[in-house]
């Protein structure tokens, strides 16, 4: 059996009484990306703390490659890197500078050091902007410099905190470039996010976190065969003549195939089906009866709609 790179195991925090983390378990594998998902007061972030040693657990046990990671300074702490969801930069140093200072935080120098600091540079595609300072920089290259900042001594572990709040597509396409190419590269990530898509694009495992504890802890396709397979078919109408919308709705509800029917602003319609194949039948009779739609898509279940399947839709604060 293959020793996973992180093991969590009973991990429990409390905080005058009220229990954040309730017995989480799981594991990472070498070159697995690790989605941590959950609503507002779930447990990721006190999760990621102690995962990351700055944070004590009441109970449980984090290895690390074999090593305990503990609260304080130890060897498991430093094959782990953070890209914490608040900035932590220096706005009035270049670039460069940030990154020769954390990395002779862990103890680098010289050669290996100028040699780090110009990877991680390129790889967050930062390169050409090395010498100016973060103060400059947009959002999405702050966050960049801080994923940068993370991989200087070459963690074997990174985790990212909700890196993409906040920031414009295309710094987020910028993110997801430096992060694929890590995962090419065979680093294993934990991602947090509540940006589902994200999480579905990134993650091979899933892990979600309700009231503190571990609701689901598996691959995207186990999760996906968790809800019955459905497809929905949203089509513009185009003109209907002497079609009565209400009486157009009742007899698509009788279709096979179709599990629900909505009429949304701008005369759409969204159908769920039972299944894809039962798109291209539905249109089809839809040109029978007259409607001619404009435009129509097709789309599955989403993570989204298994998120909040499985950890309810009420507001969380």
């Amino acid at each position: 059996m293959v020793t996973p790179l992180l093991k969590v195991t009973g991990l429990c925090k409390s905080f005058s009484g009220r229990m954040a983390v309730d017995g989480v378990s799981f594991t990472v594998a070498s070159g697995q990306t690790l989605g941590l998902i959950g609503p507002n007061g779930a447990g990721k972030s006190t999760t990621v703390s102690m995962l990351c040693g700055l944070l004590q657990p009441d109970r449980g046990e984090i290895l690390m490659d074999g090593q305990a990671v503990n609260h304080g300074n130890n060897a498991a702490k430093h094959k782990i890197g953070l890209v914490p969801q608040e900035l932590a930069i220096y706005e009035e140093l270049s670039a460069r500078e940030n990154l020769r200072l954390f990395g002779a935080l862990y103890g680098l120098s010289g050669d290996l050091l100028k040699q780090r600091c110009l990877a991680a540079l390129e790889l967050v595609a930062l390169g050409d902007r090395a010498g100016d300072k973060p103060a400059t920089y947009s959002g999405g290259m702050k966050r960049r410099l801080n994923i940068a900042a993370a991989l200087l001594h070459d963690p074997q572990l990174l985790i990212l905190d909700e890196p993409t709040v906040g920031i414009d597509p295309q710094s987020r396409n910028a993110i997801f470039d430096s992060l694929e190419t890590l995962k090419r590269q065979g680093r294993s990530l934990i991602y947090t996010s509540h940006y589902m898509e994200e999480v579905e694009r990134l993650a091979d495992h899933i892990v979600i976190i309700d009231h503190g504890k571990v609701i689901a802890n598996e691959t995207p396709e186990e999760l996906f065969r968790r809800l019955p397979s459905q497809a929905a078919l949203s089509v513009e109408l185009g003109d209907m003549g002497a079609l009565s919308v209400p009486a157009l709705l009742d007899d698509i509800r009788a279709r096979p195939g179709v599990t629900g029917v909505a009429l949304t602003a701008g005369e759409s319609l969204r159908i769920t089906l039972g299944a894809a194949d039962d798109a291209l039948p539905m249109l089809e009779w839809l040109t029978t009866q007259g409607c001619r739609p404009r435009h129509f898509a097709t789309a599955r279940t989403d993570l989204e709609e298994i998120f909040l399947t499985l950890t309810g839709h009420s507001l969380r604060d």
